[in-house]
């Protein structure tokens, strides 16, 4: 092609283009249209009210990515009402005003990246021993932490009547109190102590998100040491293949009776970090999961170090000789460990610990019963449950039996269809905290159908009467969760926040009651 040829060519398209731009700015063919200035963003011509409106919709790393190309768009995406947002998404239950202890909103979020999922998720239950922990994880606005305590329960009545129906069964009395922790948080961050932490550790850390975080708990005098780590989720493929294992199914937390969109390897008692396989530790942000974390614990007596082979090392182990020399030089010098320094570790475990996607635990008009509840368990005290209702495929009035009568009022009628889809489908109890017969993730009692195929009648005696029974098994197990196995009973539906399970083979009727999460939320 020759030189006068390509001019001409060159011509064309631009006159082409040209044109396209005319067309498309409305212009009439010939008419000048201004030219755009080289380098310009369309996006920064719009009013700031519509650039706030789209900002509106980004997370906060790409809010901070965007206020690196331009100062405009800093100015924008720095005003703290886009951060309050931020905040606010991960804190319920909580409507916030001002940003505590920071100078703003902004720094508030940058404070506690990127573990603002801790109070988003709120609920958090662990693979300790058999009977494991559930903690709730809140925001203190006016502190700026975030700290997770545990729930308990205790049981106001411990008397017990025989039922009217069978002078043979005995009704225990349930009245539970619960309540948080409070004296000991399981976890506690605060934005001092992590400017403190980073004053201790001036050298960046290779990996910061496979890095542990000591938590300090504000008493440096406590023999107990925590460290909180970040997990990385298994991939579904070797999730499924280890679940469809037997108990304790290889380890991996949650167990497959808990609905959850992430699992992780879990450490038993006892197991050192160094046994965690780098795949368990996140490399970058994207593969933090956001559903689970861990927890590794353990005590550091002041005085003379023990022995390596004393407390879990092997003689003649060069490292943890150090590692008893460096706590031996630190507290002949003065100096106090820090949370997560190098010393000598005594009943070191690591905790794994996993949440609860919010619609399994949300009652809705025809699931009333999901939710975290809290039972009697005789002997092994209160224990909490995950009352979980699978969602069921939709149903014409044909298809659940149902046909008007002949004048029937629409009252009745409307009452005959709403009870259809709400005495309908399986409902399970999964233990949220275990005891030594049947562990934490394990189902205690499963309804298979609360409509006609598991319908027994309507309880007539006191302190039942009204309430629906249908047909259930309890899960039993001996010491340890071995022979483990499934019983009659039956399940009485006495209200939305009160259930009754009917051992019948033990001869008993325990309680359970709702528990009210959100009323816990506010510090």
């Amino acid at each position: 092609m020759s030189s006068c040829d390509w001019v001409s060519k060159a011509h064309r398209n631009e006159h082409i283009e040209h044109a396209s731009q005319e067309a498309s700015l409305g212009a009439s063919p010939g008419e000048e249209i201004p030219k755009r200035k080289a380098n310009t963003c369309p996006f920064l011509a719009l009013p700031p009210e519509l650039i706030d409106a789209v900002l509106a919709y980004l997370p906060a790393i790409q809010l901070s990515a965007i206020a690196a190309t331009c100062r405009k768009l800093y100015q924008q995406t720095t005003a703290d009402f886009h951060w309050l947002r931020l905040v606010q998404q991960n804190v319920p239950g909580i409507a916030l005003s001002d940003p505590g202890p920071c100078k703003s909103f902004r720094e508030l979020y940058a404070a506690h990246d990127p573990i603002w999922f801790l109070p988003k998720y709120k609920i958090w239950f662990c693979d300790r021993d058999l009977m494991g922990k559930l903690i709730v994880v809140r925001f203190d606005p006016r502190r700026g932490c975030i700290e997770g305590h545990q729930l308990l329960a205790v049981s106001n009545r411990d008397t017990f009547e025989h039922w009217p129906a069978d002078s043979h069964v005995l009704i225990h009395g349930f009245e539970p109190q619960v309540k948080l922790h409070l004296d000991k948080p399981v976890l506690q961050f605060n934005i001092r102590d992590k400017k403190e932490v980073g004053k201790a550790n001036p050298r960046a850390v290779a990996n910061r998100f496979a890095a542990e975080v000591p938590m300090t708990f504000g008493n440096r005098s406590d023999p107990m040491f925590s460290n909180f780590l970040l997990t990385r989720p298994l991939d579904p493929e070797t999730a499924d293949a280890r679940l469809a294992l037997a108990y304790p199914y290889d380890g991996i937390w949650p167990p497959p009776a808990i609905p959850a969109g992430h699992h992780v390897s879990g450490a038993r008692s006892g197991q050192a970090v160094a046994c965690l396989s780098p795949s368990d530790l996140p490399r970058s942000r994207e593969e933090i999961s956001d559903q689970t974390f861990r927890i590794r614990q353990w005590m550091q007596l002041p005085g003379t170090p023990s022995p390596p082979s004393l407390v879990g090392g092997q003689a003649g182990n060069l490292a943890s000789m150090v590692r008893v020399l460096n706590g031996l030089s630190n507290m002949a010098n003065g100096v106090t460990p820090l949370a997560g320094a190098v010393g000598v570790h005594i009943g070191e475990e690591i905790t794994t610990y996993s949440t609860l996607e919010p619609g399994l635990y949300t009652p809705t008009p025809t699931k009333p019963w999901r939710g975290i509840w809290v039972g009697d368990y005789s002997g092994h005290g209160c224990e909490f449950l995950l009352i979980h209702q699978p969602e069921d495929a939709a149903a014409s009035d044909e298809e659940l039996g149902l046909r008007r009568i002949d004048d029937e009022p629409d009252e009745v009628w409307e009452t005959r269809r709403e009870e259809a889809r709400v005495y309908r489908g399986r409902l399970e109890a999964i233990k949220l905290t275990g005891d030594p017969n049947v562990p934490r993730g394990e189902y205690t009692f499963v309804a298979e159908d609360l409509g006609p195929g598991g319908y027994i009648g309507v309880a007539t005696d006191a302190p039942f009467a009204g309430a629906r029974v249908v047909k259930s098994r309890g899960h039993i197990a001996a010491t340890g969760f071995v022979r483990d196995k499934y019983v009659e009973s039956q399940l009485l539906l006495i209200g939305p926040n009160r259930l009754a399970q009917y051992w019948v083979g033990f001869g008993h009727i325990s309680f359970f009651e709702r528990v009210q999460v959100d009323d816990l939320l506010t510090p």
